[in-house]
C-alpha cells in the first residue's frame, strides 16, 4: 500500500517527535535518535517509513553459522567460559580465511575473537593509545562510523580527523603526513569499503598509508566490516585473485577488524575477529610495560584489556564464525553471492534519487564510479544535510546527516538494508512530491 494521500505527513506530528528528544542541532542527531523520531512519526501517522538510517543486515543469517552454533549449544558449551584467546578452531580458520581472501599470512595466535568489531575497535583504541605516552591521539580518515568517535569520547581520549573527499590518490600522502609528523598520533583508522560513502581506497592509497605507518611507527586500524563487498570485483573466490585490498600488504603495523555482522548477516550474535600482524602482536612497548609490568601488544590486548572488558567472547558464536570461515575458505559457502543483494538495491535506489533532482555526494573512487553496495550518499541542491534530513521525514524517508560521520560535505547517508520490494514505488512517488515542494533552482 503506497498511502499517497498521507504524504506529506502533518508537520505537527513531525515536530512533536523531534521536540520530544530535545535535539538542538538536528544535523547532529545520532543514528538511534533518527530511528526513534522516524519510528514515532511512523506510529502516529500510520505511514510506512522507508528506513535508510540504520546499518542493520536485512538478509537471513548464514545457515552454516546457525547450525554450528546450535550444535555447540546442544553439547553444553553455554556453561563453559570461552578461552580468552579464542576457540582454537576459530583462530585457525580465521588465519586461513585471511590467507584465502586477503592473501596475508597471519598466525592463528594473532587472530583474536571479539564481541563484534565494535569491541574490536574499542580494545584497539585503548591498547594503541597506551603504547607511547607521547602518542595520545587517534586519527580518523573520514567519513567514518560515528560510534567509533563516541568510543573515543567514552574513553576520554583525543582524536583528530580529516575528510578524505579532497585528498584521494597522491594528495593523501601530504595530508596524512601532516598529522603523523606531529608525533602525537597513536593510531589511524578508516573503513574499506567505506561507511558511509562506500568508496574503496585504491592500492596506491593503501601503499601510501602503509609506507607512512612504517616511517612514523604508527598503528593502522583497518575496519573491514564490509569485507569483500566491493561488487565491482569478484572477491569471493578463495585462494585466488582478486583479493580484498589491505594495508597489510604495505606495513607490519596493522590490525584488521573482520566482522561477522554484515557479510555473514550475523550481527545479533556479536562476533568478529581482530587479526593483527605477527610483528605487532609480539612487539613490546615501553608504555605497556610501565602500565602492566610487561607483556607484548598482543598479550596485553587479550589478557589485560579484552579480559577486563568481557572475559571473552560468546562461546557458541565462536563455533558459528569458525564454521562460516571454514566453509568460505573451502569454497563451499559463496558468501558474496548472498550479500550482492545490497548492490542491486543500491542501484535501484540511486536511480530513483537521481531522477528526482538528487545527486550522489561521494560518487567516484578517483576516476572510477563507486560500487553499488550497503550505503550510498545523496545531496539535494540548495539544502544542507540537516535541512534535507528534516525535510524528508514528512515524506516518510529517514536517513542520517553526513555531518555526524566527519564529512565536510552536505548530504545524507542512506542504507539499503531495510528496503522492501514494494518500497521502490513508494520512494518514486514520495520523491516526486518532495521535488514539487522543493523544486531544484
Amino acid at each position: 500500500m503506497i498511502q499517497k494521500n498521507d504524504i506529506p505527513i502533518d508537520s505537527i506530528v513531525v515536530n512533536e517527535a523531534i521536540n520530544r528528544l530535545n535535539i538542538k542541532d538536528f544535523g547532529r542527531a545520532t543514528i538511534r535518535e533518527v530511528v526513534a523520531i522516524s519510528g514515532e512519526v511512523e506510529k502516529k501517522s500510520g505511514v510506512e517509513f522507508i528506513h535508510m538510517e540504520m546499518g542493520v543486515p536485512g538478509l537471513p543469517p548464514a545457515k552454516i553459522g546457525v547450525e554450528a552454533e546450535i550444535r555447540a549449544l546442544q553439547h553444553g558449551i553455554a556453561s563453559i567460559y570461552p578461552v580468552i584467546d579464542g576457540l582454537p578452531e576459530l583462530k585457525n580458520e580465521a588465519s586461513r580465511f585471511v590467507k584465502a581472501f586477503i592473501d596475508l599470512d597471519i598466525s592463528p595466535e594473532c587472530c583474536v575473537p571479539v564481541a563484534g568489531s565494535m569491541q574490536g575497535t574499542y580494545t584497539s583504541f585503548l591498547v594503541a593509545g597506551q603504547c607511547n605516552p607521547e602518542r595520545d591521539t587517534i586519527l580518523f580518515i573520514d567519513p567514518g562510523f560515528p560510534v567509533q568517535k563516541q568510543q573515543i569520547l567514552v574513553m576520554g581520549c583525543k582524536y583528530e580527523s580529516f575528510d578524505v573527499y579532497e585528498y584521494r590518490g597522491e594528495k593523501l600522502k601530504e595530508k596524512l603526513e601532516s598529522y603523523l609528523q606531529k608525533g602525537t598520533i597513536a593510531a589511524v583508522i578508516y573503513s574499506n569499503p567505506n561507511n558511509p560513502a562506500w568508496f574503496c581506497l585504491k592500492e596506491e592509497e593503501l601503499k601510501i598509508i602503509g609506507d607512512l605507518a612504517t616511517k612514523y611507527d604508527t598503528i593502522i586500524l583497518e575496519d573491514l566490516a564490509y569485507f569483500a563487498m566491493d561488487f565491482r570485483k569478484n572477491l569471493g573466490m578463495s585462494f585466488q585473485a582478486p583479493f580484498q585490498s589491505s594495508v597489510g600488504k604495505y606495513t607490519d603495523n596493522y590490525l584488521l577488524l573482520i566482522s561477522g555482522s554484515k557479510v555473514f548477516s550475523y550481527a545479533g550474535q556479536r562476533i568478529g575477529v581482530v587479526a593483527m600482524s605477527d610483528k605487532l602482536y609480539h612487539r613490546k612497548y615501553e608504555g605497556l610495560a610501565a602500565r602492566y609490568g610487561g607483556g607484548t601488544f598482543g598479550s596485553v590486548f587479550i589478557h589485560r584489556v579484552l579480559y577486563a572488558l568481557s572475559s571473552g567472547t560468546s562461546h557458541s558464536a565462536q563455533y558459528a564464525l569458525a564454521a562460516m570461515f571454514k566453509a568460505a575458505s573451502d569454497g563451499t559457502f559463496h558468501f558474496i553471492g548472498d550479500v550482492m543483494e545490497y548492490g542491486k538495491r543500491a542501484h535501484k535506489l540511486k536511480e530513483i534519487f537521481l531522477r528526482h533532482g538528487f545527486e550522489i555526494v561521494y560518487d567516484k573512487d578517483m576516476d572510477e564510479p563507486i560500487a553499488d553496495g550497503f550505503y550510498f550518499t545523496v545531496r539535494y541542491p540548495g539544502m544542507t544535510g540537516a535541512e534535507l534530513m528534516q525535510a524528508l521525514i514528512p515524506y516518510g524517508v529517514s536517513a542520517i546527516s553526513l555531518l555526524t560521520t566527519g564529512s565536510l560535505q552536505e548530504g545524507l547517508r542512506a542504507c539499503v538494508s531495510f528496503i522492501k520490494d514494494h518500497q521502490y514505488e513508494q520512494l518514486e512517488y514520495r520523491l516526486k512530491k518532495f521535488k514539487e515542494q522543493y523544486p531544484v533552482k
